[in-house]
């Protein structure tokens, strides 16, 4: 779409709302953004974005028009969600979509956009990860085959996201690799270790779509609460440590075996490695152990150096 395209778009925007181009409404905008990109998002996208839009975005937005709105009141408004700071930081990406597409369709002045340069939330991330200790604990813990253990063990092993594994379907098994269509970057291979082949394959006995189907209705996915995996990471001491920290162990196993990051970053299913640092933090006690190993390597060198 060229700019003159996109703002012919606008104005005929504005007819329909019938305001001239200074009197657009936001939410004329908004639901013009959502018509034009909600398409393009995947469904999860879509619902998630259209959420922060009704619950955080419009309430403070709607009924004013798109060129009066300041840098002040959107600061005030993300100043305001200081409670929630995920809510904010999710909501503003949304905004500033808004807001770049009133400048393209020529409602705002271009450079306007108000939610530039504003520093998003710092929130304390968790660097947990299992042991290996814990590692053992765990699986000696997970005995049995049912549905709830295949699932909790094939998070350990293949470092997938839960929503990925519990909307498995069995056409998306192919040999020893899966083929996600319905994934962040579009299609995605991924490789499966022996153990891991050998939990798919005696949960392919069962029939229907899912691999995983919900006991009570055969016909949809399970249900993604384990009730299972809270008795067990109490029973083995570990209630601190989340399901989606099986990812992160997995990714941490990798980068302690020495294996490159884009490799690991291809394993995750991401498309920058920059994606897979934040996935890759060593633990404090690994840290120490490097540079206990490197002091010691320089304390040699020095030695040879002075004999």
């Amino acid at each position: 779409m060229t700019v003159v395209e996109a703002r012919a778009r606008g104005l005929l925007a504005a007819l329909r709302s019938g305001r001239p181009d200074g009197e657009t409404l936001f939410e004329t905008v908004a639901e013009e953004v959502f018509r034009r990109h909600g398409r393009q998002w995947k469904l999860s996208t879509l619902l998630r974005n259209r959420h922060y839009l009704n619950k955080h975005i419009q309430p403070r937005f709607a009924g004013l028009r798109i060129a009066d709105i300041t840098p002040q009141e959107v600061r005030d408004w993300f100043a305001a969600m200081h409670a929630t700071p995920v809510s904010a930081d999710r909501s503003m990406p949304v905004l500033s979509v808004i807001m770049t597409v009133a400048e393209t369709d020529g409602l705002r002045p271009e450079g306007s956009n108000q939610c530039k340069g504003i520093r998003r939330y710092r929130r304390q991330t968790r660097d947990r990860f299992l042991s290996e200790p814990e590692i053992a604990r765990l699986d000696r813990a997970l005995s049995g085959t049912s549905p709830a253990v295949a699932l909790i063990r094939l998070l350990a092993l293949m470092g997938c996201r839960k929503s990925k594994i519990v909307r498995l379907k069995r056409c998306e098994v192919d040999g020893n690799r899966l083929r996600l269509e319905d994934s962040k970057t579009g299609l995605r291979i991924v490789y499966l270790s022996s153990e891991a082949c050998e939990i798919i394959e005696r949960c392919m006995i069962s029939p229907g779509e899912y691999l995983f189907p919900s006991p009570r209705f055969p016909e949809r996915q399970v249900s993604g609460h384990f009730g299972l995996w809270y008795r067990v990471r109490r029973y083995i001491g570990i209630e601190d440590i989340r399901l989606n920290d099986l990812r992160h162990s997995y990714t941490r196993q990798y980068v302690i075996a020495g294996v490159p990051l884009p490799v690991v970053s291809k394993l995750l299913g991401h498309s920058q490695c920059a994606m897979t640092l934040r996935y890759a933090h060593a633990a404090d006690r690994d840290v120490e152990a490097a540079a206990e190993r490197i002091g010691a390597r320089i304390a040699k060198l020095v030695q040879i150096g002075e004999d």
